[in-house]
């Protein structure tokens, strides 16, 4: 498979954003830290709520974080090196349980 680049963090430390769609709709930001924490921000069109992000991404940019505190939902999903992101969302609160999938970039360093 050629010459692959050694597994870091380094490539997506930084802001990422966009949009989200399913059963709800509406945007997303997070942070990814130097120790791969991942904080951010779910906000729905139709409630106007913001629900937060945290969990954690992997050195290889696999994206394991909950929605709202305590957690109501998973935000789940991949990173790339080519700076886009995808995966799928899940929120039980409120009922009755809402998903779909978003997609994004990132946005800055």
């Amino acid at each position: 498979m050629g010459c692959k680049d050694e597994d870091t963090i380094y490539d997506f430390i930084g802001t990422w954003a966009g949009t989200y769609a399913g059963t709800q709709k509406g945007t997303w930001n997070i942070v990814v830290a130097s120790d791969g924490k991942v904080t951010g921000t779910l906000s729905s069109q139709q409630t106007t709520e913001n629900y937060q992000i945290s969990g954690q991404l992997s050195d290889s940019g696999d994206l394991n974080a909950t929605i709202g505190s305590p957690a109501d939902g998973q935000f789940i999903g991949r990173l790339s090196r080519s700076k886009n992101a995808s995966g799928t969302w899940v929120n039980d609160v409120p009922t009755p349980s809402k998903s779909g999938t978003w997609r994004g970039k990132k946005t800055s360093e």
